[in-house]
């Protein structure tokens, strides 16, 4: 079956799907992204996702392309359209397409949304996850607001790209005074000696995930001790565990950073555990 991708108010194939050549996305950057775990056939975490869809936005001052209702309508008729019952589906809204100038497009100009989808073998994803990840560790060089969840991810990009020839799986990057913000797509974490959960505070500093702020709920629920706060890269590689949050990787114990073994090298029970009581506390809304 051919894929089905939505395109400025239109289903049509993937192999098929463009947009203009001055889309501010593509000459710019000029938009937002978001990115939502599809298991069972159901969004996971739909309404975080579309409130922080909704903020970047703001924070861009882009125009929402359609209302909440409108826009969950898309998103399930991607997903059914394309057969997804395990995978992702991925929407972007940019400015819009202009003549190519800095400032901001006439009002008239309306943003530009596109979704598509795709599956996964859950098996596959969830062996991967089972052998944990290892990452490296990069000097931070994005822009501040990496807060916004902007389709701007070339620093990103290059970071990705390094991990994988080095043979790990993701980059931390680290900031000035040697503390860990996040990852190239992922938050970072890491489990102390005490038993702590600790992240980086969700400032201007990294991207509020949302899986992210499920895991805190779980971990709440389950009793569980988190810190937000800054921690360097000696103290994650002296930690018990650590391990990293997304859509994409829900969560994912990491074994070693920069070759050198976190723990005895291998997932922690903290992290499984979180990844296997995951989808018992994110929300699932259905088709």
């Amino acid at each position: 079956m051919s894929r089905i991708a939505y395109v400025n108010g239109r289903y049509v194939p993937h192999a098929e799907a463009a947009v203009h050549i001055e889309d501010r996305g593509y000459q710019f950057g000029d938009g937002v992204y978001e990115v939502c775990e599809v298991r069972d056939g159901a969004l996971i975490d739909e309404t975080r996702h579309l409130a922080r869809l909704a903020r970047s936005l703001r924070e861009l001052r882009i125009r929402r392309p359609m209302s909440d209702a409108a826009l969950k309508v898309v998103l399930r008729e991607t997903i059914r359209r394309n057969r997804v019952r395990d995978g992702i589906v991925y929407l972007q809204v940019t400015r819009g397409v202009a003549r190519r100038d800095h400032y901001f497009p006439p009002e008239s100009v309306a943003p530009a949304l596109v979704v598509t989808a795709r599956s996964s073998d859950r098996a596959k994803v969830e062996a991967t996850a089972a052998a944990g990840a290892s990452v490296i560790t990069l000097p931070e060089n994005r822009w501040p607001r990496v807060d916004i969840k902007s389709i701007g991810l070339l620093p990103n990009v290059l970071a990705k790209q390094q991990a994988r020839d080095a043979g790990a799986r993701e980059a931390w990057f680290v900031d000035a005074d040697g503390f860990v913000t996040e990852g190239g797509s992922t938050n970072a974490w890491i489990v102390t000696a005490a038993g702590a959960i600790v992240t980086r505070p969700a400032d201007a500093g990294i991207l509020r995930g949302v899986t992210r702020a499920t895991v805190f709920d779980m971990a709440r629920e389950l009793g569980l001790t988190i810190e937000e706060r800054a921690f360097s890269v000696d103290e994650a590689k002296a930690a018990r565990e650590a391990f990293i949050t997304a859509a994409t990787t829900i969560v994912t114990s990491v074994i070693a950073i920069d070759g050198a073994p976190v723990g005895d090298g291998a997932p922690g029970p903290v992290a499984r555990e979180l990844r296997r009581r995951f989808h018992d506390f994110a929300e699932r809304a259905g088709r």
